[in-house]
């Protein structure tokens, strides 16, 4: 995958536990998984069914096969990643890794009564990995501006008396009291006069006003950004084949998400004369959910030749948890600051995510045994995501902002097939366009397939490459930090199914 990101290299630490549009698309869009057979021909099975991946487009494709199958898959990831930031770029591989991303088997019944015009009855359990978070980001840098103007956007304005270690009061039950009572903003101020890059004014209560600790021209800086996680998705299909025209299907759909983000984050070069020397600030950030979304769809067979179809996808709706550690270290930090680790986590109340429904056509041609050629066309309107709890102040914001920043994502699939005798030859293409109004702040996607195929007869073994391409620059100003950096992620995707009737 091919991604361009701007953001703040400064303020890539920082997490907080405001809920934005990136939270939505995280979450609402899917990379091209499955099997072997569906990312090889670009996803394009909305009409044509008969494969247990493509009943996450369309679930009436579950009475398109002809007899119990079951089938497993595992996909290597490859991830190179080259930042340019100010001129200067980083490149670091990623690790290849290896996963099994699906898994799923439909049973057949056929009916048992000539007379009946619903032939048989498919029902499918399918595994799928929709999303792969896993990635690696390494950043080194000079800035002219410190973490501590970081601390200093959140402190400005906080009482000193409110942050202030109690007599007695351990200062790990200090950052924790803090969240909890007074906020985010304000357990930040906390970490930065604890940490040793802020101090008020003066050391009475009612200050409000805090100076920096540091001193320094050219910072020298180093991010290392570790990803990991996924989002998954469990269907249960059902669908029947009413006579050789019509196949009609249903789908209930559980989702879970893991989002693991760990942010090590180093400050050197300070001036000669400046107290503090060394800076480290590391965040890590765990979000996790599950969700459940509905599906429907319907197959029809308009002749030997051509099969057209179409499909509703709900919405999903998640319920998700944030949790967030820290930990910071300088020159001048409190001599119990190590108390403040990654074993204190804030616990984030659970907001729930709506992602938007989608709406599928689809039509195919069928060449007989010698191949095929397919289509799908989806739509999605992302402007009608939704962050909640509704009756939440900063989530009626957030929605505003989902509203105006984020539009409708028209997709195109497209999927051939070739056989010669056992062998199959396939390619697929798929497109959408940003889900951003702003197309310069997150491209188009573009994803390249092909792959080939051996039936064994009572088995086959299928195999597909992908790389996918979207092009994202996102600049972000927050907490009175500036800078920009560009990243180039390049991911190459290859996997292997084993498909065995039974």
């Amino acid at each position: 995958m091919k991604r361009y990101f701007v953001f703040i290299i400064l303020l890539a630490c920082s997490i907080t536990n405001a809920q934005n549009s990136n939270d939505v698309l995280r979450y609402s869009t899917k990379n091209l998984q499955g099997t072997a057979r569906f990312q090889a021909m670009g996803g394009a099975f909305g009409a044509l069914g008969g494969d247990l991946s493509a009943l996450n487009e369309n679930p009436a494709g579950a009475s398109v096969f002809n007899n119990n199958l079951a089938s497993i898959s595992g996909t290597l990831y490859a991830r190179e990643n080259t930042v340019s930031i100010l001129g200067a770029p980083n490149t670091g591989t990623f690790p290849n890794y290896g996963e099994i991303n699906q898994a799923g088997a439909v049973l057949v019944f056929k009916s048992n009564k000539p007379e009946s015009k619903w032939t048989k009855i498919g029902l499918a359990f399918n595994y799928d990995l929709e999303e792969n978070y896993n990635n690696q980001i390494s950043i080194r840098n000079t800035s002219d501006i410190g973490i501590d103007n970081y601390f200093l956007d959140f402190a400005q304005g906080v009482p000193f008396g409110d942050i202030r270690i109690q007599e007695g009061e351990y200062i790990e039950d200090a950052y924790r009291d803090i969240g909890s009572s007074l906020g985010f903003a304000d357990q930040q101020a906390f970490l930065g006069v604890v940490g040793g890059l802020i101090s008020p004014t003066s050391d009475d209560d009612a200050t409000n006003t805090y100076n920096s600790n540091a001193s320094y021209t050219n910072l020298n800086t180093s991010l290392d950004r570790y990803v990991s996680g996924y989002n998954s998705k469990l269907g249960i299909s059902v669908a029947s084949q009413y006579e050789d025209f019509l196949h009609l299907g249903a789908s209930v759909n559980i989702h879970n998400i893991v989002y693991d983000r760990y942010d090590e984050y180093t400050e050197s070069n300070y001036d000669a004369d400046s107290e503090i020397q060394r800076t480290t600030f590391d965040n890590r950030l765990i979000s996790q959910g599950a969700g459940i979304s509905l599906g429907v769809g319907a197959i029809a067979k308009l002749n030997d030749m051509v099969r057209i179809g179409g499909s509703y996808q709900s919405p999903t709706w998640y319920q998700i948890e944030d949790q967030l550690s820290q930990r910071i270290s300088s020159d001048l930090a409190n001599e119990n600051i190590n108390f403040i680790n990654h074993d204190n986590t804030n616990v984030f109340p659970t907001y729930n995510l709506k992602t938007p429904e989608k709406l599928t056509g689809s039509a195919a041609l069928i060449f007989g045994k010698q191949g095929l050629l397919s289509i799908d066309y989806g739509y999605q309107d992302f402007a009608t995501a939704k962050l909640g709890p509704a009756d939440d102040e900063n989530f009626q914001n957030v929605n505003n902002d989902v509203s105006n920043d984020l539009g409708i994502v028209n997709s195109i699939r497209l999927g051939g097939e070739y056989r010669i005798n056992k062998f199959s030859l396939r390619a697929g293409y798929r497109f959408e366009n940003s889900p951003y109004k702003n197309l310069a702040t997150y491209g188009d996607l573009e994803v390249v397939s092909g792959g080939l195929g051996f039936d064994f007869g009572s088995s086959r073994l299928d195999f597909a490459i992908n790389s996918v391409q979207r092009d994202i620059e996102e600049p972000i100003i927050d907490s009175g930090l500036s800078g920009s950096a560009l990243v180039n992620a390049i991911s190459t995707n290859a996997t292997l199914t084993y498909t065995v009737n039974f």
